[in-house]
């Protein structure tokens, strides 16, 4: 048996084991989703009603879980709330491919009203639906690209909380551990580095190339953008407070 100390200790059987735990597709009954060619302006034009939370017509998996999306939906509209039962049919195993032409149909022809209408939670949920989904390598880079990034700011600012400090608030310098890097990395320069670049630079160009998820991923990373409270923020803070200090410093001398 071997001593090394492992995040995961069965390697890569147990994270695929836990992940395909959640992939287990519903069973769907004809009529549980429109047709792909059907007229989208009643879902527009049309709200979730009280009553979508409670359905007792019919008891099965899908339907439990149709009622407790439908929580979050009423008085959204029923494009907004097909959108979510999509996504949430999507991220299973075995999924229609009616459904993956459906989804990629309302984010073509109405990403605009479904914006408006999605909190950033269902924008984020949507565009990671791209990276299983997409048509094209634009789509599923912009949806692997976004669910990477927007998981491991969840992660990191999730674990973030047990320090104390509020996630609108830079470090200040004089508490840096001296601690190495994990996996062998060269520390991250605030003077010069630029990895924050390289990681939003790519998504954001070939969001703006894309013209079905495009749209969704210019909007998201626009407000991580406009977002105080990340990383991205911080450290932008940080190397401007380091920026000053050496200018004061300079100016000493």
């Amino acid at each position: 048996m071997s001593s090394e100390s492992l995040t995961y200790a069965g390697g890569a059987e147990e994270v695929i084991a836990q992940w395909n735990a959640r992939r287990e597709p519903f069973t769907l009954r004809d009529g549980d989703f429109p047709a792909v060619d059907v007229d989208l302006a009643p879902f527009k034009n049309s709200q979730v009603a009280q009553s979508a939370v409670t359905d007792r017509a019919h008891k099965s998996k899908w339907t439990a879980k149709r009622c407790l999306i439908a929580r979050e939906f009423t008085g959204k509209t029923e494009l907004a709330f097909l959108n979510a039962q999509l996504i949430s049919n999507l991220r299973r195993k075995d999924c229609p491919d009616s459904l993956v032409t459906l989804f990629r149909r309302i984010w073509a022809e109405e990403s605009e009203h479904l914006m408006a209408e999605l909190d950033l939670r269902w924008q984020v949920s949507s565009i990671i639906t791209f990276a299983d989904h997409g048509q094209t390598p634009a789509e599923r880079e912009l949806g692997l690209g976004l669910k990477m990034l927007f998981g491991m700011i969840k992660l990191y600012e999730f674990e973030r909380l047990f320090s104390g400090q509020p996630p609108n608030e830079a470090w200040r310098f004089g508490n840096r551990a001296s601690a190495e890097m994990p996996l062998e990395m060269d520390q991250y320069s605030l003077n010069h580095g630029g990895l924050d670049s390289a990681l939003l630079a790519p998504l954001w160009l070939t969001a703006q190339s894309d013209n079905i998820a495009g749209p969704l991923a210019q909007n998201l990373l626009n407000k991580l953008n406009a977002e105080t409270s990340t990383i991205f923020r911080r450290l932008t803070t940080m190397k401007a407070r380091r920026a000053k200090q050496r200018a004061a410093k300079e100016s000493r001398t």
